[in-house]
This record gives structure tokens, sequence and C-alpha cells, in this order.
């Protein structure tokens, strides 16, 4: 029997949440298959089995949240395969024969089952073509009143996700304002009656809300509220932001740096780039390659704190700061400094993608010693990026733009662009902080290395 155990994503991970089983007890499995998601303020993925066989244990229920290397279910090698599924039969049947009785016994509550009935039939269409759906899932949908047939799938296999259904419903909040606005007509009550009710009234039956709910500067407008929780992986990152700002003493420091001959370099090279190795060449592995030489020279900003110790990594693994939809990862180069601006541009493009597809693996947003955040992607100038512990520094990278400046006394057009370093001042000093930045703008405006 083999334990399978919540992976830690990342060193500063230390709970992560079980969302969804893949597979049933009884259920055979092989390995690197995906068996269950979990969600963390890292990533929100997929958990492979770490062997081939049977599922013949689940020990951790869907949506509870556990500490790393807790051991959440079993695998045999088929040996209890007969015996799990006449335990599984019950668990599935349940909750189908369960939920009719409720609707249908209560006089009042008879106009339920003609709401649910097509959430059922959409549930069906959805899961013959985009594969199982999950409870939360399914219990959202029918809250909501959903038809499942009318949502995109963007998970594994196409699967239907708690994001999918909360952009959908987000889309339909914006045509759907005028029903919610009907409670208006009523006249409000008493001033002083109303204190304690808004947080209340929010979450009861539509009508009486509205005239105490909204603002007396707003009552005519109750639709430009809305109301939802903070999905699993937001909170997680709500949670990691604000330790890192009461671990750390947090201070930026900005340079300027001219990246002309960098900008040059990629324009000549950047279309053999494409077709010689199938993906595009952009700024970021070069400050990425220029970061990774001033550690050498500067290993302290490659360190970390631990209590009073402060450890020194012989490796340089660089964090790269990746967006998704609903929120961020720092997936993991390991020994960036072995890479070349090829190898580089090769392993960002293959982990920003398998990053946005939930396809990493825990090892892949673990161990690194330095961080970088291209925020010029976006088109931000400079911003001042939050340490991502337990590491003491991560570097912000901003557009790179066209502009006028001073060169030998005569006025140029130069691409520019600005570099942000925040780092932990309880071990970096502001001198060292710069010394590091000036490196790193110098191999920039110096650059010397050939790309192909």
């Amino acid at each position: 029997m083999i334990d399978v155990e919540m992976p830690q994503m990342g060193e500063s991970i230390v709970e992560g949440t079980l969302t969804k089983w893949l597979k049933k007890p009884g259920d055979k499995v092989e390995r690197d298959e995906p068996l269950f998601e979990i969600s963390t303020d890292k990533v929100d993925t997929e958990i492979p089995s770490p062997v081939a066989g049977t599922l013949a244990e689940i020990l951790v229920e869907e949506g509870k949240t556990v500490g790393i290397n807790t051991v959440v279910g079993r695998i045999s090698d088929g040996a209890g395969a007969s015996a799990a599924p006449a335990a599984s039969a019950p668990v599935v049947s349940a909750p189908v024969n369960a939920q009719p009785p409720p609707a249908a016994t209560p006089a009042p509550a008879a106009p339920a089952p003609p709401a649910a009935a097509p959430m059922s039939d959409g549930a069906t269409i959805v899961e013959e073509t985009a594969g199982p759906l999950s409870p939360l899932v399914r219990k959202m949908a029918r809250e909501n009143n959903i038809d499942l047939s009318k949502v995109k799938g963007t998970g594994i296999g196409g699967r239907i996700t708690k994001i999918d259904l909360e952009t959908y419903l987000s889309g339909q909040t914006a045509v759907a304002p005028v029903p919610v606005a009907q409670p208006v007509a009523p006249p409000p009550p008493p001033p002083p009656a109303q204190p304690k009710a808004p947080a209340q009234m929010a979450v009861s039956a539509p009508p009486p809300p509205a005239p105490s709910y909204v603002p007396a500067t707003m009552a005519g407008a109750p639709a430009a509220m809305r109301v939802e929780p903070m999905s699993m992986m937001r909170q997680k990152i709500a949670e990691h932001m604000v330790f890192s700002m009461n671990t750390s003493v947090h201070v930026t420091t900005v340079h300027k740096v001219d990246m002309t001959k960098v900008a040059k370099l990629r324009d000549k090279l950047k279309g053999a780039f494409q077709a010689q190795y199938g993906f595009g060449l952009t700024f970021l592995p070069f400050t990425a390659r220029a970061a990774v030489a001033a550690l050498r020279e500067f290993p302290i900003v490659n360190a970390s704190i631990e209590g009073t110790n402060v450890i020194y990594h012989r490796d340089i693994n660089l964090g790269i700061a990746v967006a998704l939809e609903n929120g961020l990862i720092v997936p993991v180069i390991r020994n960036a400094d072995e890479k070349n601006i090829v190898g580089l541009q090769r392993s960002i493009v293959d982990l920003a993608a398998r990053a946005r597809s939930r396809q990493l693996r825990p090892e892949e947003v673990g161990g690194g010693t330095f961080s970088i955040t291209n925020f010029g992607s976006f088109g931000s100038i400079f911003a001042t990026p939050i340490i991502n512990q337990p590491q003491v520094a991560i570097l912000g990278v901003g557009a790179v733009q066209k502009e006028p400046v001073v060169v030998d006394d005569a006025i140029a057009i130069r691409s520019t662009a600005y570099l942000a370093l925040t780092f932990d001042h309880r071990l970096i000093d502001g001198a060292l902080a710069d010394q590091f930045t000036a490196k790193v703008k110098s191999i920039l405006e110096n650059w010397t290395e050939e790309v192909m």
C-alpha cells in the first residue's frame, strides 16, 4: 500500500486545500496520471499519482485544508480493488437518491425542482463532453441556476472549474441589474433602525434588503454592488503577501537602464530566433542573465534568513513571476546561471505555459533563491514588488520604451527601462542593494554576449 501525501508547493507553504478528487476508491490509476486537485497561495493545480495501481482509500475529503506531507489517500497494487468499488457505490448513489425527495416533499419548495431540472440536464451534457464535474461546481450551478451546457470549461480536458463559473456569473451580472433594482421602489424604513441591518440584509432574500443595504447616496443603483467570496488561491495569496510584509523590512531602489544595445540586438535576431527555436525572443532573458551574473558577485542577495542565521545558497534558482487569470505564481528555473539566453527564454516560455494550463509539478514552484517580476509586459514603467519569502530580494522589470535622453551633451533617442529592486533591509543595506542593481544595469548597457 502506497501513501499519497499532500505535496509542498513552495518552501514557505505549510498547508494546501484538497479541492477535488479525480478518481474514486476502486478506480485504477496510472503513474503520473492526475489524481486530485489542490489549491495553495502559489498554485491551483492537479497532483499526479506517484505510482500505478488502484485507489484503495480516500482519507481527506474534498474542500479540506491539511498540512503538507499529510497522507490524503492510499494506492494499492490492485489487491483491494474488489472491495473498494462496493464501498464507493453508495457514496456515488446516495447524493443522487437524496436530492429529489427534499425538493418534492414540502409543498412550499415546489418551485425549486423546475429550476433544478435544467441544471441536471445541463450537467449531463457537459459531463459527457468535458469530463466529470466536482461537487462544488454542481452546487454553484444549482444555487445560481446556471445551465452548465453554456459554460466553457478551461480545466484539464475541458472540465468546468469553479473559476469558469465565477467568470460566467461575472458576465451575467452585467446584463442582469434590472431585477435587482426593483426593491428600490418601497420607501426605506426610518433611518435610526438601519445601522445593524446591512450585513445581515446583504445575504437575505432579495425583496427586503435593497432599501437598507444600499446607502442613500446609491439608492438608485443597487446593481452596482456585488459580493462574492474570494477564491482559495486568492485567500492564500493574501495571507502570503501579508506574511511577507510583516516579516521583511521592505525597501525599493530604482535604477534607470539604457537598453538600446539589447533592443537593437533583439530586433536584429528575433525573426531568426523564432524560426530556429519556435518561440519569440523577449527582453526578460537578458535581464535574467544579467541578474544571475550579479548574484554571483553579490551572493548575499541570493541568500535567505532563518532565525538569526543567514543561509547562503550555492545554487541560483531563479523564480519568474507568472500572472494567471485568477492569481499569481512563481515557478522556478533551477541553476539559472548555467543557462544562456536561449536556455533562459525556453525555460521562461515553458514554465509560463504550463503554469497557465495548471501542469506545473510541485518541485517547480519551490526552492527559489531570487525572483524576477516582469510588470513591464503589462505596460508598467516601474513598481515596488513584494519579496517572495523566504528570499531577501526581488527584481522588478519595467517596460522598455524609447525616449529622448542626453548623451554626450546631445539629445538622442534611446530605449530605456527601470529596474526596481525590493530588498530585505534586515540583511541588505541600501549601498549593497544599489551596487547589485548597478551591476545588472552595467551588464545590460554594455551587452557583449552572443545570443545565437
